[in-house]
């Protein structure tokens, strides 16, 4: 991370969405691990919750913190494999404007180092929806802490350099 010490760091409001059928709050480890870096980061955590793996059920949540203008960022955990309850892709596939490939791209590409192959099974991905980013990271606690440490942490920064998530926000819902 290229963080340049003269530039202000911007807070943001992030929202963390945990989609499991069989996780609750308590027993919740990868959304509480991704709670804990957004907080320690020096963000806002505006919204933590677990809903089952049932698109209409995500889709519902999404577009209540989007709507609600509760968050400039939303993060999932959960739902991104290739079983068929995994739909976290299928629902973000309903409020997006737009893709934002390179994020699935590159999580895959550091999974890679940690898991091999087995990385190919992850539909990790990201969307733009109503000038909210949506990232979705599959859930175990590695796949969590290599999607915020290793790519959110810095685009979420507004000191990344030479560019970063945070400075696009005032132009995100531009037609």
């Amino acid at each position: 991370m290229a963080v340049d010490p003269t530039r202000p760091f911007k807070p943001i409001r992030i929202a963390v969405l945990t989609i499991s059928d069989t996780r609750d709050l308590e027993s919740d480890t990868s959304g509480a691990h991704l709670a804990e870096r957004v907080e320690s980061a020096g963000h806002s955590l505006t919204a933590r919750v677990v809903v089952r793996d049932h698109v209409p059920t995500i889709v519902a949540m999404l577009r209540q913190w989007i709507g609600g203008n509760e968050a400039d960022a939303i993060i999932t955990t959960g739902g991104t494999g290739l079983t068929g309850r995994d739909v976290t892709p299928e629902a973000l596939d309903q409020i997006k404007d737009k893709d934002i490939p390179g994020f699935g791209e590159l999580f895959r590409w550091i999974s890679y180092q940690s898991i091999g192959t087995s990385t190919v099974q992850s539909r990790a991905c990201a969307v733009l929806s109503g000038g909210v980013y949506v990232f979705a990271l599959p859930g175990s606690n590695g796949a969590v802490k290599d999607g915020w440490d290793k790519i959110l942490a810095e685009q979420l920064d507004s000191r990344n350099r030479p560019c970063n998530f945070v400075e696009l926000m005032p132009r995100l819902r531009e037609v």
